[in-house]
């Protein structure tokens, strides 16, 4: 006796012998995800989607790059200072490339894998996968395999812009490694999104819609949220403050410090909000330069999450070096810096939250697999 590749028995013993056996668990997922690939390729849609990506990537970059290093005037810039000016163009470029690749990779990806499942139901293909020796894991890992495939050709397709970027200057080669490999966890984490939804909706509209509307709620509407929250952790305080004195020809040299009763934003309550954040994932796990600034994107969203983490300081400065001494505020500020960086990491809790949600659907994706089903959507098709 003898069986296809999905592992159906092609025949039986005329004596009656032992039932076919269950192919190994991924032996299955690799059939499974070489299927979703063959068709993937066949598809002219697919190739266009990577002309496209690559050539939209090669224009924003070359007018990232141009207008960055325009603005910082590197060509300008004095020869004593030439290094550093191209050093901070550089991580600047590389932050923007970065967010600007996780962006696309999220309005691409939830296009080509939320219907994955819903996709096949309707054209009766996934019934005839149900009927063979595969586990609805299987087919679920196999799908979600090749989803990440073709999510990983596009990180692919970027690549050669990112390290444009990184060889611009100013970027550590460990902040390249952690951003490539988190860029391809968040990616699969999406695709598991779009899988879960995939074979929960019967229509493939709504599996993209409410792919896209989960993976704009994780990027963007966590920080709307906490925004929206400044209300509801604010509270009146009395508030010891520090303010420059004006004169009358409008110069000043002095510094005054008073008591006053204002609404104080307590953002270490509702910081949790931005953890799951894919930008401040990525942004927060990347190492610092080794100059240790705060002049690129990345450095700027780590900067302030950490910030909002410390909430609000004891004292209101609004003086800076004003007065005398000033020496006060700059201790401040550097105890403040010394706080921030004394917080432990952020990323690990986000990131978590992150693939445990793709986990989820990924559940739900396999529950929904089960056959035979106990109820299926109005309209679905069976075969």
């Amino acid at each position: 006796m003898s069986a296809d590749v999905l592992g159906t028995p092609s025949g039986t013993d005329s004596d009656g012998g032992e039932p076919p056996r269950r192919e190994s668990f991924w032996f299955g997922v690799v059939t499974v995800a070489r299927l979703e690939l063959r068709q993937r390729v066949r598809s002219s849609r697919w190739v266009v989607v990577l002309v496209v990506w690559t050539a939209l990537l090669a224009l924003l970059t070359a007018l990232i790059r141009w207008s960055v290093f325009r603005s910082y005037s590197v060509g300008d810039a004095p020869a004593t200072d030439h290094g550093l000016t191209q050093a901070r163009a550089g991580r600047m470029v590389f932050g923007i490339v970065v967010f600007l690749v996780l962006s696309l990779g999220a309005l691409v990806t939830p296009a080509l894998t939320s219907t994955t499942v819903n996709g096949d139901r309707a054209a009766g293909v996934l019934a005839t996968l149900q009927t063979t020796l595969l586990s609805p894991i299987q087919l679920v890992t196999g799908k979600l395999a090749a989803a990440w495939a073709v999510a990983l050709a596009l990180l692919v397709c970027a690549l050669p812009f990112i390290l444009w970027a990184f060889f611009e200057g100013g970027t550590p080669a460990g902040r390249l490694v952690v951003v490539l490999v988190l860029l391809a966890v968040l990616l699969l984490v999406i695709c598991a999104i779009g899988l879960g939804w995939s074979a929960t909706t019967a229509r493939t509209s709504s599996s993209a819609l409410l792919t896209y509307l989960t993976v704009a709620l994780l990027g963007l509407g966590l920080p709307l949220l906490f925004a929206l929250s400044v209300p509801l952790v604010s509270q009146t305080e009395n508030v010891l403050t520090r303010q420059p004195i004006w004169d009358e020809s409008g110069s000043t040299g002095q510094c005054q410090a008073q008591v006053e009763v204002q609404t104080v934003f307590h953002s270490e309550r509702s910081w949790w909000l931005l953890a799951p954040s894919p930008y401040v994932v990525l942004a927060d796990a990347a190492p610092k330069p080794l100059d240790a600034s705060d002049d690129d994107p990345l450095s700027l969203i780590r900067t302030g999450v950490r910030e909002a983490r410390l909430g609000p300081p004891e004292i209101q400065d609004w003086c800076g070096t004003v007065g005398d001494p000033n020496q006060a505020y700059l201790d401040r500020q550097a105890q403040r810096a010394r706080d921030r960086e004394a917080l432990g990491i952020t990323w690990p809790y986000g990131l978590a939250l992150d693939v445990g949600l793709g986990a989820l659907f990924t559940v739900v994706a396999v529950r929904r697999l089960r056959a035979p089903a106990r109820r299926l959507p109005r309209g679905t098709r069976v075969a």
